[in-house]
């Protein structure tokens, strides 16, 4: 018996996939909010941290 036969007998399983796609979304959407509202400045002195040679 193959796997998704097993989980074809559980009852309610439906909604798991559906439960996981929202979270992805929400999670997604938060970061892409996160990443376009960010302080330009602040993004710009992030990304040459790891170039910058001092080390404060």
């Amino acid at each position: 018996m193959k796997f998704i036969n097993y989980l074809q007998s559980i009852a309610g399983i439906s909604i798991y996939p559906m439960i996981t796609l929202v979270l992805f979304v929400l999670f997604f959407i938060g970061a892409a909010y996160l990443a376009f509202s960010a302080d330009k400045r602040m993004m710009e002195h992030v990304s040459r941290m790891p170039l910058d040679k001092e080390e404060n």
